[in-house]
């Protein structure tokens, strides 16, 4: 079974929208810069990729997350002609940190805070009128697990029309645990690069539309959504196990039913950690076996940054753009690859043309939640 994407929204530090995001990361532009959202000083990390749209630089505001939120949703929903009446749509939120930046400045500087709010249901009904939002807080995953949910509704007959979505953007807290997890500061985000020095924060959010293929056209499509693929190997609170990537990898397949040497793009969860790269590059490897020098790879958290809960959909939104106009976009900053991953067609330098027709999406989170996702063309 598939299902059709009819609309997709996205927002990163580069770029505003699905087209706009994807233009920027085929001309390999960055978000990466000096930290806007908070005070530098209380820090040794100094960078970060945010969505420069605070009103005063160094001066955060609350409900950045649901405004990123609200605008993907709406964004996917008109693509797919569904306008601003979302009272009978699902809408199912990957989240990793939900509206803790809005806690943390009610808690340090006073600012107003509903604690309603921190969830994104109120703000979603106000808004689209919407009555069933579902949020899943699967790390770095979460996003792909709302779409694994949203095939589920579809595939039982719970509902005709599906919004999957994702969100995240910076928090103190999150910006001060990554600093501190690595042996340095991580100044930029450099995927499977031998010299990478751990993963750098970015803001975030995407939704896509989905829904059953009931063999009627009425409207665009943006591709189909083949499987998704998902496991939780427990192996570790923080560490990947490549075991079980790698069995979600294989199961995404075999729910896709495509074999590695029909992959004509895989997206990388790709964070520049020092262990989640050598990880993903072994399961990949380990996936894709003698076919793992077919598809071309790439990882544009190098330019996102790691927009954690939203990462998975940004991926795949992006995946959809390059199934359409043929170009995959580079990965800036990786210059040596890991040994595990030299076999591997990165795409580095500029953005590549190739003809394609199923592209592989991976995000995996702490605690061994491993999502895998597989698109195809619709022509």
């Amino acid at each position: 079974m598939s299902w059709l994407v009819t609309g997709t929204g996205a927002a990163a530090g580069v770029g505003r929208d699905p087209r706009e995001l994807f233009e920027a990361l085929c001309a390999g532009r960055s978000a990466h810069a000096e930290l806007r959202g908070f005070d530098r000083s209380r820090y040794n990390a100094r960078y970060a990729y945010e969505i420069d749209d605070r009103p005063v630089p160094g001066a955060d505001v609350p409900g950045r997350a649901t405004a990123l939120l609200l605008d993907a949703v709406a964004q996917a929903a008109r693509d797919a002609g569904l306008g601003d009446d979302l009272s009978g749509v699902p809408v199912l939120v990957g989240t990793g940190l939900r509206e803790l930046r809005s806690a943390e400045l009610w808690w340090r500087d006073g600012l107003p805070m509903d604690a309603e709010r921190l969830h994104f249901g109120r703000a979603l009904r106000e808004r689209f009128g919407t009555t069933s939002v579902h949020t899943f807080a699967n790390a770095c995953s979460a996003s792909l697990y709302a779409l694994a949910m949203g095939t589920d509704l579809l595939e039982l007959g719970e509902a005709d029309t599906v919004i999957a979505a994702g969100v995240d953007v910076l928090t103190e807290s999150m910006y001060g645990l990554v600093e501190r997890v690595h042996p340095v500061p991580p100044d930029q985000v450099r995927p499977f690069d031998r010299d990478r020095t751990g993963a750098v924060m970015g803001d975030g959010a995407a939704a896509v539309v989905i829904r059953r293929d009931t063999g009627s056209r009425t409207g665009a499509v943006r591709g189909r959504l083949r499987s998704v693929g998902l496991n939780c190997d427990a192996h570790h609170a923080t560490a990947p196990d490549h075991r079980g990537i790698a069995a979600a990898i294989r199961q995404a397949h075999e729910r896709a039913g495509v074999k590695p040497e029909d992959v004509d793009l895989v997206m990388l969860h790709g964070t520049g950690t020092l262990l989640n790269d050598e990880a993903e590059a072994t399961a990949v490897a380990e996936a894709f076996g003698a076919h793992v020098g077919v598809p071309l790879m790439t990882a544009i958290k190098s330019m996102t940054g790691h927009t954690s809960g939203a990462s998975g959909l940004i991926g795949l939104v992006t995946a959809l753009n390059a199934l359409d106009t043929g170009r995959v976009p580079p990965t800036p900053g990786l210059s040596h690859p890991v040994e595990e991953a030299a076999d591997f067609r990165f795409v580095t330098g500029e953005a590549a043309e190739a003809e394609l027709s199923v592209a592989q999406i991976n995000a995996f989170g702490f605690g061994g939640i491993n999502a895998v996702a597989v698109v195809e063309a619709v022509r």
